[in-house]
């Protein structure tokens, strides 16, 4: 597997230029770049930059994240979620980076809508995107997440709706600390009734020991450091024979507080330390 890292980790207290120059620094092999960091990024400088510097590095990008929301929209929540979807089809088509995660709608609440709604809605939203994508050579990787508001929550729920969207640029990605959202789901064997060809992203995350109506994004931590079993977790990857990416993503505020070499050389470092410990590099 490749240790990649999610800008998230580090969103408060860095930027894109800062994130490419550590992970190159500290080993990573990937970098999942961040939406609203990539437009800040082009304010200082230009597309034709980020292609240069992925040419001239080992350092190469896997995944833009993310688009959001993608159910039951609105014209202009969907007219958003397109231009957004074209602006990042666009900037992988020149820089190499033919992977978007899309997670389906995510609230505090849940939507109220049946599980036949969300998943004829999920079709057609991917489908369209789909369509987009594929003149870009974009990939989408359908996330679920856990919580009672994602409408989405189980990998049993995306991979249907995956199958039945039935495209060669539709995939899932799957994310340890959002799978545990669900009921603290803690055995991570669901995963293998994906395709193998069909897991376009992984994301690896700890969590705190809380109750679960207090698990928030924000209780994210590095591996090593909370209740979830990764070990299970990345071994059920690699007994899926997968060999890509495992991209660690925290929102963690206090990481944010810290100097960003650090937040980058600890993530590198734990994500390493439990891959080797798993046999998975």
């Amino acid at each position: 597997m490749k240790l990649s890292y999610n800008e998230a980790t580090a969103m408060k207290c860095s930027t894109l230029e800062k994130d490419l120059e550590l992970c190159e620094k500290v080993g990573f092999d990937f970098i999942e770049i961040r939406m609203d960091m990539l437009r800040d990024y082009l304010q200082r400088h230009t597309v034709d930059d980020l292609k240069s510097f992925f040419a001239q590095s080992r350092l190469k990008p896997h995944a833009f994240n993310a688009i959001h929301d993608i159910n039951f929209c609105t014209k202009a929540e969907w007219d958003k979620i397109v231009n957004d979807f074209l602006f990042l089809c666009k900037v992988g088509e020149k820089i190499g980076n033919h992977y978007v995660v899309v997670v389906p709608l995510d609230r505090k609440e849940p939507s109220g809508r049946s599980e036949k709604e969300i998943f004829e809605d999920s079709v057609e939203a991917l489908n369209k995107l789909a369509d987009i994508g594929q003149d870009y050579g974009m990939n989408l990787g359908f996330e679920p997440v856990g919580n009672p508001g994602c409408c989405v929550r189980t990998v049993r729920q995306a991979w249907e709706i995956v199958k039945a969207v039935n495209r060669d640029n539709v995939g899932i990605t799957v994310d340890a600390f959002n799978l545990y959202l669900y009921n603290k789901l803690n055995n991570y064997e669901d995963i293998k009734m994906v395709d193998r060809d069909k897991l376009f992203v992984a994301h690896v995350d700890d969590g705190d020991d809380r109750p679960l109506e207090e698990l928030d994004h924000k209780h994210r931590c590095f591996p090593g450091e909370g209740v979830l079993n990764l070990k299970n977790y990345i071994t059920t990857l690699k007994e899926m024979n997968y060999d890509g990416m495992v991209s660690i993503e925290t929102f963690r505020p206090e990481y944010w507080e810290k100097d960003p070499e650090w937040v980058i050389k600890t993530a590198y470092e734990t994500t390493k330390r439990l891959l080797e410990s798993v046999g998975a590099l």
